[in-house]
């Protein structure tokens, strides 16, 4: 596996030891150590294209930088077409809970609190890249009108209307929708997107199933919470909401 990986973070000691490890792992990186590094490199600063460089496969971006909040950086990416697929792990420090959730709700796909092992942080940037590339069964899956998806365009559509969601959240919905009525434990979920490497938090796809719900709107209520069980697509809608 070889790719493309952005860090930013503004500790210089942090980005050198990460770089090492996932060059170990045959990746290519690009550091850098502050927000405005980045958007400059991804095209999004006044006077600077993107130019000839590639896009980062993944983005290792730190929560707290001197020009920039880590969220705001993952809420501006998601919401552009051309960047919100790219899968983004979110670095936190220790004890911030409600930072890993609020990463999680705005499009972050896993979190690594510091101080962290640089060779859980490569296992973990190749689980996310693995599930993002994962070539499960493709084609066209939906519920009457009301919901559609297409696997091979990655296009999620409600009603007609064409929603984005992040790559964890389109691999929930894919596989809810493809076992209609199923009832999947987290234990389950966590097992279908992250296989052997399953090092998240069960109350992780809590937060991704309530922020695709949310997404989703009036469809989300599809989305059932089985008590003490796990989630399930409900099968039938009514036709007439």
């Amino acid at each position: 596996m070889s790719g493309l990986i952005a860090i930013i973070d503004d500790e210089p000691d942090i980005v050198e030891l990460v770089s090492i490890h996932l060059k170990k792992a045959m990746f290519k990186v690009k550091g850098f150590s502050d927000a405005e590094g980045l958007y400059r490199f991804l095209g999004l600063s006044d006077g600077y294209g993107q130019g000839s460089d590639p896009m980062p496969d993944l983005i290792i971006l730190d929560l707290m930088l001197p020009d920039a909040d880590g969220i705001e950086i993952c809420k501006n990416l998601k919401k552009r077409d051309e960047y919100s697929s790219i899968p983004i792990i979110m670095l936190t420090a220790k004890g911030e809970e409600t930072d890993k959730i609020l990463g999680l709700e705005f499009g972050a796909d896993d979190y690594v609190t510091k101080p962290f092992s640089p060779r859980e942080l490569v296992a973990r940037v190749k689980a996310v890249l693995r599930r993002q590339h994962k070539s499960d069964e493709s084609g066209k899956f939906d519920i009457g009108e009301i919901l559609k998806i297409d696997t091979e365009k990655h296009e999620v559509a409600v009603k007609g209307q064409k929603i984005e969601l992040t790559s964890t959240e389109f691999r929930i919905l894919k596989l809810f929708i493809s076992n209609k009525s199923k009832v999947f434990s987290r234990y389950d979920i966590l097992d279908y997107l992250w296989g052997d490497e399953k090092i998240v938090l069960d109350r992780t796809i809590d937060v991704h199933i309530k922020n695709l719900r949310e997404k989703l709107g009036e469809s989300g209520q599809l989305i059932k919470n089985i008590r003490g069980i796990g989630y399930k697509l409900e099968a039938h809608h009514d036709e007439s909401s």
